[in-house]
């Protein structure tokens, strides 16, 4: 048989070109219903769950706050974020190390229900994959912990070249670490210059502020349209 009779199918592109198109789907259908989405990233122990934490604290009385917490197997920081009055529910990936556009739409179904107004997507701590699958979010925003180092950016471009925010977290330890805030800057802005960076510290507060104030003018704005 000669080469012209194998038929080579682009799994990967088809993949991420139905996802896209979902993706966007989906972005209107949360236009029309008045939610804002936010999907959050991070490598493991940036300090995601405990950044969504304070920042449900300090919105929950101005929004209807809902979280969906994705995880291969666990439901430890759904409960975490129950207990702060916010609906919560678990997203299990089975395995998988990333959400798509149709996994969030099912976890979705479930918080509308609720009358959520601003949704918050903690996705599974990985800086590859989430960043490969638009999840059909309206904003995407990322954590780096000042540990991981400054260099972060430029080992991992797709990631930060797809998000709006990038929350520099741990700023407390600074000091104990050889991390340059300017050039951590400087890498982001090559991959992403339109992206905002805000350093925080999610344990004592520093910098807080500036992060609720960008994502509560953000979910305003974009139900206001």
């Amino acid at each position: 048989m000669g080469t012209d009779a194998v038929r080579v199918i682009e799994i990967k592109k088809s993949v991420y070109e139905n996802n896209d198109r979902e993706a966007d789907k989906l972005r209107g259908e949360l236009k029309e219903k008045g939610i804002f989405l936010l999907n959050l990233m991070s490598s493991p122990g940036a300090g995601k769950t405990t950044t969504l934490s304070r920042t449900i604290e300090a919105l929950r009385d101005k929004f209807h706050i809902g979280v969906m917490e994705a995880d291969i197997d666990s439901d430890v920081d759904a409960r975490r974020i129950s207990d702060l009055g916010a609906w919560a529910i678990q997203l299990h990936t089975g395995g998988m190390c990333h959400l798509d556009a149709g996994m969030t739409r099912q976890g979705l179904d479930e918080l509308t229900e609720k009358e959520v107004d601003l949704a918050i997507l903690e996705n599974v701590g990985n800086l590859v994959c989430p960043a490969e699958f638009d999840t059909g979010a309206v904003k995407n925003a990322m954590i780096l912990s000042v540990p991981e180092g400054d260099d972060k950016p430029l080992k991992y471009p797709l990631m930060f070249s797809i998000c709006d925010v990038v929350l520099i977290n741990k700023t407390d330890v600074m000091p104990y670490f050889d991390f340059d805030l300017d050039k951590c800057r400087e890498y982001v802005a090559m991959r992403n210059p339109n992206a905002k960076v805000i350093p925080i510290c999610a344990k004592t507060g520093e910098g807080m502020d500036e992060w609720f104030s960008w994502l509560e003018n953000e979910a305003k704005a974009w139900n206001a349209r």
